[in-house]
């Protein structure tokens, strides 16, 4: 891999025995030190990450066990790194079946399953009901098909939550009781500051 820096390029010879393209990601911190993204998590591969620490562009919290060398230098794999300048996160998150998912916790808002998952309008589109955060929410197939093209009054389908405009920090907040299949003990500290610590 070679990395071009401000003082010339680098190149780190790494042993495919020792660390593999999808191993040790590393968590991506803003510089206030929160996830840039709780779901999906923030995270960049090895290769990234030592890219930018060679372009002075993060700061590395917490390092893994592993190390790559070049000829000039050697370094551990950095399994935690924050941002050199904060990035200011966007209020409002983009409208997309992903995003009203993961504000209705991945849950039918008619009857709370969260397999077969689809998306309603509680006004129906034959109704005049928009395809906006304020109409639309998560279903299951079997909720949507018995719903049809009905008012939620007519037939007693009243949504579990009122659909609304999520910020960024609801989805954020959500994504959290979804967490990845793989948490470095390193990340820990940096996904669950608010849970209450043990003795």
């Amino acid at each position: 891999m070679v990395i071009h820096t401000p003082e010339g390029s680098v190149t780190v010879h790494v042993s495919p025995r020792n660390v593999s393209p999808q191993a040790c990601p590393a968590l991506v911190l803003n510089a206030d030190f929160r996830p840039l993204s709780y779901y999906p998590l923030s995270l960049w591969s090895w290769q990234d990450a030592i890219k930018a620490v060679c372009l002075e562009r993060v700061h590395i919290v917490s390092e893994y066990d592993r190390v790559v060398r070049s000829p000039s230098f050697e370094m551990r794999l950095p399994s935690v790194i924050s941002l050199r300048d904060y990035v200011q996160p966007a209020r409002y998150p983009a409208f997309t079946r992903f995003n009203v998912f993961l504000r209705d916790r991945f849950e039918c808002q008619y009857c709370g399953t969260h397999h077969d998952l689809t998306f309603d309008h509680v006004i129906p589109r034959s109704r005049g009901g928009k395809t906006t955060w304020d109409n639309v929410v998560a279903a299951c197939s079997p909720c949507n098909l018995r719903k049809a093209n009905r008012m939620p009054r007519d037939i007693g389908m009243i949504p579990l939550q009122k659909p609304y405009r999520p910020t960024v920090y609801d989805l954020h907040n959500n994504g959290r009781a979804f967490p990845p299949n793989y948490l470095h003990e390193s990340w820990l500290d940096y996904l669950y500051w608010d849970i209450e610590l043990e003795p």
